[in-house]
């Protein structure tokens, strides 16, 4: 008898992870291979100010680790205050990414934190002055002769950085359900789950990060900037900012939603302000389709849903070295 029931449970074990290993939707790795020693090195480049030109703005400037990974802007405000044209995304669970920026004009997490380094707009230095300061940090200097056997060199920093990003993954109770805990989630937030399938959300939202695996045109149903009102910027353009390909305009990197409650405002320009606003703008742009109000709230309990556990910046902000 003990046998059958054993065996019975194995079945109905196997039949539960067998249903949600058909999900659109992937859990987070419950174990990534990580470098703790470049893990650390790489969180006090994070925040260091002196990887900007005039020692004011690190990484942790526009990507707040205890904001969701972003700074809750429509557009992030660089050195000497100058403004970007689209907003920062959050560096949470980018390793998930098939590509990095909105427009995927970098392929690793390596040539993602090289850019704003030296982008007039964003941390305005330049990488031999950088080098140069960090070299006169003993602390520095002793880190990477450690891990990397060598002196301090661009390659390396945006290696550290990069690992430091790795680290930065934010399961959640979603995840806890997909792997065949029942009751890791509300009724409301599985019944917003099934509409975000039956609505064809997932569509563009699915795998591992829910989101960050393909490009799509903002726009797919009816014209979003035309109805936006505003001129259409540069940034507005997408992926045909790297590719100069027609069929590429106003296409993006479909973003990922994991602790999408705690990155408001949404899409690239920052246009809607709440995550009803996003919800319904996406029913209406992107299916054709306008999402009741009661549906809209059910879809946002199971967002909120994947709001996993992310780090306290004045913590990870002590590792620094300061000028």
């Amino acid at each position: 008898m003990r046998n059958k029931f054993i065996t019975g449970s194995c079945i109905l074990i196997s039949l539960i992870h067998l249903a949600h290993a058909q999900e659109p939707l992937q859990p987070l790795p419950e174990k990534v291979p990580l470098n703790a020693d470049k893990v650390s090195l790489g969180a006090r480049l994070f925040h260091d100010q002196r990887l900007s030109g005039n020692n004011t703005i690190a990484c942790s400037s526009c990507h707040n680790l205890s904001t969701g990974g972003t700074d809750h802007t429509a557009v992030s405000s660089g050195i000497n205050g100058k403004q970007g044209e689209i907003r920062a995304p959050t560096v949470y669970n980018s390793a998930y990414n098939f590509r990095q920026f909105w427009n995927g004009r970098a392929a690793t997490l390596q040539e993602q934190a090289q850019g704003p380094v030296t982008n007039p707009v964003e941390m305005g230095a330049n990488w031999p002055d950088v080098i140069k300061k960090l070299k006169m940090d003993p602390g520095y200097v002793n880190a990477f002769k450690k891990i990397y056997h060598q002196n301090i060199d661009m390659n390396n920093i945006v290696d550290a950085i990069a690992e430091f990003e790795r680290s930065l993954s934010t399961p959640s109770r979603f995840d806890d359900y997909l792997r065949g805990k029942t009751t890791a989630i509300t009724p409301q937030e599985k019944h917003g789950y099934d509409l975000f399938k039956s609505y064809g959300c997932v569509a563009c939202h699915n795998g591992v990060n829910i989101g960050g695996g393909m490009y799509q045109k903002m726009g797919v149903a009816k014209d979003y900037f035309k109805d936006r009102g505003l001129p259409v910027k540069p940034a507005d353009l997408g992926v045909y900012q790297v590719s100069k390909l027609e069929k590429d305009k106003h296409v993006f990197k479909v973003p990922s939603l994991r602790n999408i409650a705690l990155t408001a405002p949404y899409y690239h320009d920052g246009a809607a302000q709440t995550l009803d606003d996003a919800v319904f703008k996406m029913g209406k742009y992107q299916l054709g389709i306008e999402i009741s109000e009661k549906d809209r709230q059910d879809i946002i309990a199971f967002l909120n849903s994947l709001t996993g556990k992310t780090l306290d910046t004045n913590k990870t902000a002590s590792l620094s070295t300061q000028p």
